[in-house]
């Protein structure tokens, strides 16, 4: 089995990248290597994983603080570490020292950093996930897009108490349900005696005697699974919708935590988006400029007739009132913006040749009025 890379490596931030720096970073490496974008790219595959991989570790503030310590030997119990469920063997010194430290700056009753009741109900954190759409589909909305997320979710077997079925928590027997255990230390200013969790039981004050088989006692297992989200018309790329919900299982009883949910939209060869806006190029002939046509512009709700007037110029800009993109928040829509472009006919015959030179000798300077303006001021900037 190939080595894993360091997960801060992977990301490519510093190991002091703060919160902000670390999602920044997966978002853009995720939406690089989203298999929607890279179909049956299996290298991509392997790196959005091991994407995912390396954030949902470091995202995690404990987990984190387990990875800098221990490195990958953290989460893996083949090498002594603890994963999620417990500690790491031997290495008690550094909750000593840190107690000494509580001791002398006002900790000296229950030991302040386990104030917080282990058996509250606690929130599932936020999980994030991408997702591909379609121009129009961001546009229009997209009932039931299916995504693959993998999260916790609370263990069908023991129902979230870690107990094998049939069987519950029982007192712990080394701080009989109280979750804390008493230590005396002595110290330069004397005999100090502080208050920790305990040991035993995690300072529960409970103990599983018999494990629930399926999530070896934790409560909740890790599930990779489909799920059907409705998008909303209006939608951008690079927004990120939330879906109340869909992250983590709780514990405790707690709620469950969000799923973030990022937006790439794939670029359209006929519409371009500014804001809730939407621009069109559209090419007319020197014809239809010089005299006026009725032509056909395609707009996210479909075709619809406009009438360039007589004389229009190439770059000459048309507004389509209200025939944008729908606003997210609120009610209302943008504006259709028509672009037109003046196409020079090319490969002319000599016939065609002989009229276009005749029609030209037949205008007068009435016919150039931008033409001629050009030319005098030209006269009278370089007159003697």
């Amino acid at each position: 089995m190939a080595e894993k890379r360091d997960y801060y490596e992977v990301l490519g931030v510093s190991k002091s990248a703060s919160a902000e720096e670390l999602k920044k970073a997966y978002r853009k490496l995720a939406k690089q290597y989203h298999p929607d974008l890279h179909p049956d790219d299996k290298e991509c595959e392997a790196k959005f994983k091991e994407v995912n991989e390396a954030y949902e570790v470091l995202s995690n503030a404990d987990k984190r603080a387990k990875y800098d310590q221990f490195g990958h030997a953290a989460f893996d119990s083949s090498m002594g570490g603890g994963g999620e469920a417990g500690g790491f063997g031997g290495f008690s010194g550094f909750g000593d020292m840190g107690d000494i430290f509580e001791s002398f700056f006002g900790g000296f009753g229950g030991g302040s950093r386990r104030s917080s009741n282990p058996n509250a109900p606690r929130r599932g954190h936020d999980i994030e996930t991408n997702i591909v759409l379609e121009f129009m589909e961001a546009c229009k909305g997209k009932k039931d897009a299916k995504i693959k997320i993998t999260h916790m979710e609370s263990c069908p077997e023991c129902s979230g108490s870690g107990a094998a079925p049939g069987t519950s928590h029982t007192t712990c027997s080394q701080c009989r349900g109280t979750g804390t255990v008493t230590a005396q230390q002595r110290t330069p200013f004397g005999v100090m005696q502080t208050q920790r969790a305990c040991p035993k039981c995690g300072g529960k004050g409970k103990t599983i005697e018999t494990p629930c088989k399926k999530c070896s006692g934790a409560g909740r297992v890790r599930v990779t699974e489909e799920k059907s989200v409705d998008i909303p018309a209006g939608i951008n790329d690079g927004q990120t919708l939330r879906v109340p919900g869909g992250g983590d299982a709780g514990t405790n009883g707690g709620p469950s935590g969000d799923l973030m949910l990022n937006i790439t939209v794939r670029p359209d060869p006929i519409f371009e988006r500014d804001g809730y806006d939407v621009w069109t190029d559209i090419p007319i002939t020197f014809t239809q400029a010089a005299l006026g046509d009725e032509i056909i512009v395609p707009t996210i709700d479909g075709k619809v007739k406009y009438t360039v007037p007589a004389g229009t110029q190439t770059g000459t800009v048309f507004r389509l009132r209200e025939k944008g993109i729908k606003h997210c928040q609120r009610s209302g829509r943008g504006d259709h913006y028509v672009k037109v472009n003046v196409e020079i006919p090319k490969n002319l015959t000599k016939e065609q040749e002989k009229l276009l030179r005749e029609f030209d000798k037949s205008l007068e300077k009435k016919n150039y009025a931008k033409r001629e303006s050009f030319f005098d001021k030209l006269k009278e900037k370089f007159k003697q």
